[in-house]
């Protein structure tokens, strides 16, 4: 079985699936509310697709115990996914490029630490949460709307993961 070899999780090499919702990802921030709050604006391209909605949910995913197989992945083929972390552990994600589904030569892996949020971009292939350590809750900003936006496809041969 392949081991997938795991990328801390930076803005240029997430930059094919999303973006990073983070304060270091920003691109623009200035201050508001009278100078005591700095506003990080506009840190990822939220995509409700057509006839779509953008809808808030709270995810709560049970911890992954490592070495972890992967063995599948989603997508999201109508509107764009966004996952903020509300505690302080850190999360995996498994992601590939949008298109035909993904053999596991195409997979990439990223270790995001607190206070790093992620928003897959429409399309982008991902395995469902990998919570790290505990519980993890998240915050998610996605589609809610008419048609099937979410299709599954099986790794074959699976990959696996573990921390270095």
């Amino acid at each position: 079985m392949k081991k997938l070899e795991i990328e801390a999780l930076t803005a240029e090499a997430f930059a094919p699936f999303g973006e990073i919702i983070a304060v270091d990802a920003a691109t623009r921030h200035f201050s508001i509310n009278g100078g005591n709050t700095e506003r990080y604006h506009d840190l990822a391209n939220l995509d409700p697709g057509p006839s779509g909605k953008l809808i808030v949910s709270i995810f709560r995913g049970q911890p992954r115990q490592l070495p972890f197989t992967v063995t599948m992945m989603e997508r999201h083929s109508l509107g764009s996914q966004a996952f903020i972390p509300l505690g302080p552990q850190p999360y995996l994600i498994v992601v590939a490029r949008p298109g035909t589904a993904p053999g596991p030569d195409e997979l990439h892996a990223f270790l995001a630490q607190a206070g790093q949020g992620i928003n897959y971009a429409t399309g982008v292939w991902h395995h469902p949460l990998l919570a790290l350590n505990e519980i993890g809750d998240f915050l998610v900003v996605d589609r809610s709307g008419p048609g099937n936006n979410c299709d599954e496809t099986t790794i074959a041969p699976p990959v696996f993961l573990e921390l270095p």
